[in-house]
């Protein structure tokens, strides 16, 4: 029974104004916040909590306290010095606090006046002048304390705390919790949905703020849990569903002998045990008339693009279509030209040709190479995003690849496979060369099937990391002058942030333009950013890879999909600024011959001669370890699931509450129960999802 996105019937979305007048700016405000259903509310957890629960005298209060007294204004006055403040003295009897506030209204000063008892609450500084708060809270004195902890909740301009304290507290009341976990299912002490989220939004005072902080109190573990099933849920029946679905089984090879067979032995290389086995993997795959969903991970060098143009070669002899779509022109330009190599002339005896489809081609080049993809006569389409255009039509599609596939959207991929023809799905192989840590495998990918290249071919030298101060450049320009007498090519590396792109392209131009300077006139030093033309992007690279430049200055355009074997130093300039994912790969574009490689991470130290925690601890794991599993574990653990998932799951939910390092236990649970649920509790297991994606399940169906 599928489970549908549809919102429960006992579910009512929030408030909304009286008709013909639209959205209140509430309403507004708590749309952005993703507030829409009861349920919605119920699940918007507090940040954190204050505790108004008692008051404390100020004699008892230390520097650094976040206290609440009840007090009597004894003074209250307007400053002009340093800037227009209202400051008031008040005394709870123990001891005597000024409260200083530079934004007040009128109504305050009055609350604020002379003999009035009010009750104060927030962080007491000590000083010269005795203690202090600055723009603490303040009410009449005398109103009952309340019971819990004060919720304290994440939100945006013109949403007030108090306002959106009584539309949580009143959605909560509203949402339908019942049960959707059978009993005998449900993790062992597990607390009931109700008390769970009453609690999580109104803790009692007694409670430790340790255990809600880190998340290990059992209410947080049962929310956790129910998260993860959701997840599970879903995942597993957008799998299911696909399974329905019916694909072209590509088998067969022509009488006069397969291209696959061909291409193998028109290779310069043998593949490596890991390539036989992920191919065999792929081709039991294509022989099946279910569409396959798989990906293929594998480290920078692994040799995806050998095992990609190999399913390639099984799909054309079945007699359909292949496209493979890369994010960027160069990485698209680095698999044609592979691949125009390997299997043009292989196909030119079939009166068959390898298309190439980019923005940036003139539209006669374009129309020529649409109208191959149309015909037929393309038995291979490989380009960008124009792949997917609506112009463009194919034959008979039969396999998509798609390349870097953290970088696709959802729209992206459904537009690639809206492009079959029959009714039929077309096979689905998605590359990375980020390999994908076990608990992500596990939550994220848990729809898809996993291949794994763990195997480097052979000759692959091992790259030693340094990690050098910005102070020692003079250093790493000798040692660029010893690889180049040494007849090896160089890449320097400078960093593109968006918010300061200008600052940084000049900054990538001046480098280059100091290189040159101090490496002389018969050394080539060309640069490449992504503002440039394509055309003359191209031509640099075809530059750097006949060896006619023998340094290239780039920004980020080189991290995936660039081979120069004889490159053999990589220079990071500001490597504190890059992910760790990101330094991995940009690492990966030398050592791939045979000459001995290097890395030199650049950082420029603050005044104190230190970079930031994060950025030394993926500094740290750089020198540490090569191993691209162990990198993808640090990386998640560093920065958590959304920036490594990149856009596979754009506009699709990430876990709000649970921990896929700390949550190991919990994520297996899910995973067992899921399909039990969807076997025997398919109305439970509707409802589970409902509660948790709503509408945002249909994501994770793509």
């Amino acid at each position: 029974m599928p489970i549908t996105a549809k919102p429960m019937s006992a579910e009512k979305p929030a408030p909304t104004s009286a008709p013909g007048t639209g959205l209140s700016a509430v309403q507004r405000a708590l749309r952005k916040l993703g507030l829409r259903r009861d349920i919605d509310f119920a699940l918007y957890l507090p940040m954190r909590y204050e505790d108004e629960t008692r008051i404390v005298r100020l004699a008892d209060t230390r520097d650094g306290d976040v206290a609440q007294i009840e007090a009597n204004v004894v003074s209250a006055e307007l400053v002009f010095r340093p800037r227009r403040q209202l400051v008031v003295t008040v005394d709870d009897g123990s001891d005597t606090c000024q409260l200083r506030f530079f934004n007040f209204y009128p109504s305050q000063q009055k609350q604020l006046s002379v003999g009035a008892r009010v009750r104060v609450r927030g962080e007491v500084r000590g000083g010269f002048a005795g203690r202090q708060m600055m723009h603490p809270t303040v009410k009449a004195a005398g109103v009952e304390l309340p019971q819990a902890l004060t919720p304290v909740y994440s939100t945006i301009a013109g949403l007030a705390q108090p306002v959106l304290r009584r539309e949580v507290r009143a959605g909560l009341a509203r949402a339908r919790l019942s049960e959707t976990v059978p009993a005998e299912s449900a993790p062992a002490g597990a607390w009931d949905l109700q008390r769970t989220l009453t609690f999580l939004h109104y803790p009692t005072p007694d409670v430790s703020m340790a255990a809600l902080e880190d998340r290990s109190h059992p209410a947080w573990q049962r929310l956790k849990a129910d998260e993860l099933l959701a997840q599970q849920l879903s995942q597993l029946q957008a799998r299911r569903e696909r399974a329905t679905q019916r694909a072209p089984r590509l088998i067969g090879a022509p009488a006069s002998g397969s291209l696959h067979d061909q291409l193998l032995q028109a290779l310069p290389f043998s593949l490596t045990g890991a390539q036989e086995r992920v191919g065999g993997e792929i081709t039991r795959d294509l022989a099946r008339d279910m569409p396959m969903h798989r990906l293929l991970q594998g480290d920078v060098g692994s040799g995806k693009t050998v095992v990609a143009a190999l399913a390639a070669a099984r799909c054309i002899d079945a007699g359909r279509q292949c496209a493979l779509m890369a994010p960027t022109e160069i990485l698209a330009a680095q698999h044609f030209g592979k691949l125009v190599d390997w299997l043009d002339p292989l196909l030119a005896q079939r009166g068959l040709r390898v298309a190439w489809l980019t923005g940036s081609q003139k539209k006669k080049e374009r129309d020529v190479m649409a109208g191959a993809a149309e015909s037929g006569e393309a038995a291979l389409v490989v380009g960008t995003h124009a792949v997917i255009s609506e112009k463009v039509r194919f034959a008979n599609l039969a396999l998509a690849i798609i390349d870097e596939q953290h970088r696709f959207g959802v729209a992206q991929r459904l537009a690639l496979r809206g492009k079959a023809t029959d009714g039929l799905e077309p096979h689905l192989l998605m590359m990375s060369a980020t390999p994908i840590p076990r608990t992500l495998a596990m939550s994220y990918y848990a729809d898809l099937d996993v291949s794994t290249l763990d195997e480097l071919p052979p000759g692959r030298t091992p790259i030693v990391t340094k990690l050098v101060s910005d102070q020692r450049r003079d250093e790493v320009v000798a040692r660029i002058e010893a690889q180049l007498a040494l007849g090896r090519q160089v890449y320097w590396v400078c960093p593109l942030i968006e918010e300061s792109e200008a600052i940084d392209l000049r900054n990538a131009t001046e480098t280059r333009d100091d290189l040159a300077s101090a490496l002389g006139e018969k050394v080539g030093v060309g640069l490449l950013h992504s503002r440039m033309p394509t055309a003359q992007k191209q031509a640099v690279m075809q530059d750097f890879s006949a060896n006619r430049l023998q340094v290239l200055v780039s920004t980020t355009v080189i991290e995936v999909g660039v081979d120069v074997p004889n490159a053999s130093l990589m220079v990071i300039e500001h490597a504190e600024r890059f992910g760790l994912s990101q330094l991995h790969q940009l690492r990966g574009r030398v050592g791939r011959g045979a000459a001995a490689s290097a890395c030199v991470l650049l950082y420029a130290p603050n005044e104190g001669g230190r970079v930031g925690e994060a950025a030394r601890a993926r500094l740290k794991a750089m020198v540490e370890t090569a191993d691209g599993f162990e990198i993808a574990r640090r990386d998640l653990e560093i920065r958590g699931p959304g920036e490594f998932l990149g856009a596979r799951q754009s506009g699709a939910p990430l876990l709000r509450f649970a921990d896929l390092d700390a949550d190991t236990a919990l994520l297996e649970w899910a995973r067992d129960l899921a399909p039990k649920m969807l076997d025997h509790h398919p109305a439970l297991a509707r409802e589970h999802v409902d509660r948790w994606l709503g509408s945002k399940a249909e994501y994770l169906r793509a």
